[in-house]
């Protein structure tokens, strides 16, 4: 689609960065991601050259070097020029986001022999995961939803949080548990997908609409100020170039989507999804998709 075309403005660091170091398969991966505080992850991580096969919940590109990230219960792969190597300690790492090069953010349980508390809260990278450093509510949330933006952080825990610089947190509602959380780069619109539909926020939010029309996605993320892409609990690809107001088909997974990460370097958007049965990327905008590594 010629809409996805356009350059994408790449967003400055977040303010609050630091500076220093009702389909059934929508139903079933809700309910099968406990958020359970005597959760922890397995004490493995994935041999090298290998995608993990336990649920995936996140998935990521360094603005830096351009490697795919992709967040699981046995910790952080890297994958770059067809090599998958684990970074970092075994977490379970049950929210993941991008904040800029080398820098993460994470929500999950620790591994067995882990020093984190359990849940680990929001907690820090700015070594592209080799080391975490605690930032707040460790022992409180376990963020199954993690979303950053200029604005700041969005968290799901069982309630909606959000703070300017993730370490003090403000309550906000929404009218449904979310699987997913994206707000857009500057954070006034989020988009957040549950099992009664797709919910929309314009005020960073702080107040919800469902979109009327929309498909009933599994997974979103933004590409930039307008533009979204999204996926459906069947594999359906669905992309919007007007703030997720309405949205067009464009292509077919051939699986079950779990996580989607998009952005654009001026030219077309690359997007990312993992799937039950493989990870794939896209170079077109999420019209046509390769194979990275199969499960």
């Amino acid at each position: 689609m010629s809409v996805l075309r356009r350059p994408a403005r790449r967003p400055p660091a977040p303010r609050w960065s630091s500076a220093a170091p009702v389909p059934l398969l929508l139903v079933a991966v809700l309910a099968g991601c406990s958020s359970s505080g005597s959760d922890r992850a397995p004490d493995t991580v994935p041999a090298s050259g290998q995608l993990p096969t336990s649920h995936v919940h996140g998935v990521g590109i360094d603005p830096g070097s351009g490697s795919v990230l992709v967040a699981t219960h046995e910790g952080l792969v890297q994958v770059a020029d067809g090599a998958v190597t684990p970074v970092g300690p075994t977490i379970d790492l049950m929210g993941f986001a991008v904040v800029g090069p080398d820098h993460y953010l994470a929500s999950g349980h620790p591994g067995l022999h882990s020093d984190l508390p359990n849940p680990v809260g929001l907690i820090e990278t700015t070594d592209a995961g080799r080391t975490w450093s605690p930032l707040s509510r460790q022992a409180e949330s376990d963020f199954h939803g993690l979303t950053v933006s200029d604005a700041g952080v969005l968290g799901f825990d069982g309630s909606l949080l959000s703070s300017g610089d993730g370490r003090t947190w403000e309550p906000l509602s929404i009218p449904a548990e979310p699987h997913t959380l994206a707000a857009s780069p500057d954070g006034t619109q989020v988009l957040a997908t549950t099992e009664q539909g797709l919910l929309r926020s314009t005020d960073a939010a702080s107040s919800w609409s469902l979109v009327e029309g929309a498909p009933l996605l599994q997974v979103v993320t933004w590409i930039d100020e307008r533009e979204a892409v999204g996926a459906t609990p069947a594999g359906a690809v669905w992309v919007t170039a007007d703030r997720g107001m309405t949205w067009q088909e464009v292509a077919q997974l051939g699986s079950a989507p779990e996580a989607v990460t998009a952005t654009s370097d001026g030219g077309e958007a690359r997007v990312v999804v993992a799937t039950t049965e493989a990870l794939l990327e896209s170079s077109d905008g999420g019209r046509t998709f390769e194979t990275l590594l199969e499960r």
